[in-house]
């Protein structure tokens, strides 16, 4: 299995992903995303939002704003109970989530719902030792925010004061009623969203699994109180589905669905989608039911009617929502850990791959020129019509086998490759990354011989 070490050293070898402000010493836990990283996130992001709101008949857009009134994390409870238990060695004075610590100390043990006296006194009991310097002595937990803050306007004061989303979903609540009133949707619909979040990690770590800055696609989904969890069955399905349709294998990943001890007290039901990390199996991807609190706090925060006018049966009623939500992020990091590869060929050679979807490969052809003199011509022709409708790269430099291989290792799925006979018959070479073979394609049918491979 591919290390963390590996996809690290092969992230930054291959411009997928840099260290932040690298060129001033770094910004711990910062990332910059290169050429192809930028590529990837971008196919990451289109890829779900042709799945889960292009191709859905319930879901729309939106993009909100990540500045928010201050008074959406009041009701909300992110200004009151966002927030990580943190504790502190006594000796190195290193700070850790004491949830994290016990889930090292014992895999087999979830501290999911307990108190903050409960996990401090785990520690105690069972002498857990700290990560850093080995010693046994932990200070008392405390809750530590997570919430960025940062003021607006000219004035630092207390009024100024405003507040970096930690996550998308708010966002979709308070736009809840001039949705549902422009789109004239009725229940059941959802409104799916992209975009930054940020919270403020204690122990952010595994390279880009868990960042304080980060990207979510996140799915509000309302529906009638007592089909909610229906619909939590229906998405929980679903977005397995689009993992596998999208290559992941199926022994990499697992449900992890919470007990009722370990629920949040707004959900009525949740699960988490892990993949098998480098590390082992983690939280990818979360569905949960979450009733209708979130609506309801605001409603009653706002003072405004929230409920929703059933226009064929004139039920009124505030709406339950289901919700999935996944970084971008860790879909990278999995896409990379899922199809990073190397394989012994025949001759001996080491031929290493990115095995990932060709609709997620960044470029999904590499237009090659046989020899640069005599191809040169009719290879930057194909290359200019098709980058009207795909990412793809033109490459000229060393010898033919040694091009296939930088595109195999970067996951460019499709290789065409001008030839002698190209002029004449008006024919290409394409060469298949994952089997190697190649067949002649009328330069005419690459458009449409493309958009095939890409489809999911």
């Amino acid at each position: 299995m591919t290390t963390l070490e590996n996809i690290v050293q092969y992230a930054k070898a291959q411009g997928f992903v840099f260290q932040g402000s690298e060129l001033y010493g770094g910004l711990a836990n910062t990332w910059d995303y290169g050429p192809l990283g930028a590529l990837l996130k971008q196919n990451i992001k289109k890829a779900w939002i042709d799945r889960f709101q292009r191709q859905s008949p319930y879901n729309v857009l939106l993009d909100s704003s990540i500045l928010l009134n201050t008074e959406v994390w009041k009701a909300s409870g992110h200004l009151g109970g966002f927030s990580d238990p943190l504790t502190e060695c006594r000796s190195c004075n290193m700070r850790f989530r004491a949830d994290k610590l016990i889930e090292e100390h014992d895999k087999t043990t979830s501290p999911d719902g307990w108190s903050n006296e409960k996990m401090y006194q785990y520690l105690i009991d069972h002498e857990v030792a700290c990560p850093n310097c080995g010693k046994k002595d932990f200070l008392p937990i405390r809750s530590f925010n997570m919430m960025f803050q940062t003021h607006q306007g000219v004035v630092l004061d207390t009024a100024s004061k405003i507040y970096l989303r930690p996550e998308t979903a708010q966002g979709i609540f308070i736009q809840f009623k001039n949705i549902q009133r422009t789109t004239r949707r009725k229940v059941p619909f959802g409104v799916c969203q992209v975009g930054k979040s940020f919270r403020n990690e204690i122990t952010p770590g595994n390279f880009i699994f868990r960042t304080r800055e980060f990207e979510q696609m996140e799915l509000e989904f309302f529906c009638k109180p007592g089909t909610e969890i229906e619909w939590f069955k229906y998405w929980k399905q679903a977005c397995m589905q689009f993992l596998l349709d999208l290559g992941v294998n199926k022994q990499d990943l697992k449900f992890d669905d919470h007990k009722p001890e370990a629920l949040s007290h707004y959900s009525n039901a949740t699960t988490d989608i892990q993949y098998n990390f480098p590390w082992g199996f983690d939280e990818l991807w979360g569905i949960a039911s979450r009733t209708d609190f979130d609506l309801n706090a605001h409603q009653t925060h706002s003072g405004e009617n929230l409920t929703y006018l059933d226009p064929d049966t004139n039920e009124r009623y505030l709406p339950y929502v289901v919700e999935p939500s996944v970084g971008v992020e860790r879909l990278f990091l999995m896409f990379l850990s899922n199809g990073l590869t190397e394989e012994t060929l025949e001759n001996g050679d080491i031929r290493q791959i990115l095995k990932i979807h060709p609709a997620l490969a960044p470029y999904k052809a590499a237009i090659l020129p046989l020899f640069r003199k005599e191809h040169k011509d009719l290879a930057e022709k194909i290359y200019a019509d098709l980058s009207k409708h795909f990412d793809v790269v033109y490459d000229e430099t060393q010898n033919i086998g040694k091009r296939y291989r930088r595109q195999d290792a970067i996951g460019t799925y499709l290789c065409i490759t001008v030839d002698h006979d190209s002029e004449a018959t008006q024919t290409v070479t394409v060469r298949n990354r994952d089997t190697m073979e190649q067949e002649r394609i009328a330069i005419t049918d690459l458009r449409a011989y493309i958009e095939k491979t890409i489809e999911f």
